[in-house]
């Protein structure tokens, strides 16, 4: 499965907060279907809707993605503001190489974190198949939704 570019567009609210945060966490499913969750710091690439995070080889969780695809997720702000509250809860696929030409995960991420460059790990790719967004800070309960077409 490779990730399609630039057939729809995330809601710009969405994409202001993905791109304005840099924490997730991300829940897989271990061989007993038990939920297993874990924080990451991740880099977007907007346009292909990819969440980019690096792991070790040797985790848990990277065992778990190797076995299952399927995620889930959310991304908080780095501030909590319980009156003004934002975050997103979404759902996806880890995807394979190999990638599209113009998809480079290793630049992509390494740009956002280049410390990282110094830690040995496996880079993973979530392809964003559904997001829900929460946005108290105009209007309480206020929802945006956005699902990648098939």
């Amino acid at each position: 499965m490779h990730a399609s570019i630039g057939q729809e567009i995330l809601p710009k609210e969405i994409a202001d907060f993905i791109k304005a945060n840099k924490v997730a966490t991300i829940c897989c499913i271990d061989e007993r279907a038990n939920p297993y969750c874990f924080n990451c710091f991740y880099a977007f690439h907007e346009k292909a809707h990819l969440l980019l995070f690096k792991s070790s080889v040797d985790s848990h969780h990277s065992k778990l993605l190797s076995q299952n695809p399927n995620v889930a997720g959310t991304i908080l702000p780095n501030k909590v503001e319980l009156l003004s509250l934002q975050g997103i809860q979404f759902s996806g696929r880890i995807l394979k190489d190999p990638f599209p030409e113009q998809i480079r995960p290793e630049i992509i991420y390494h740009k956002v974190f280049p410390v990282a460059l110094a830690r040995p790990g496996h880079l993973w790719t979530i392809q964003l198949e559904k997001i829900k967004m929460t946005d108290n800070t105009r209007i309480f309960g206020k929802k945006i939704a956005w699902q990648k077409s098939s």
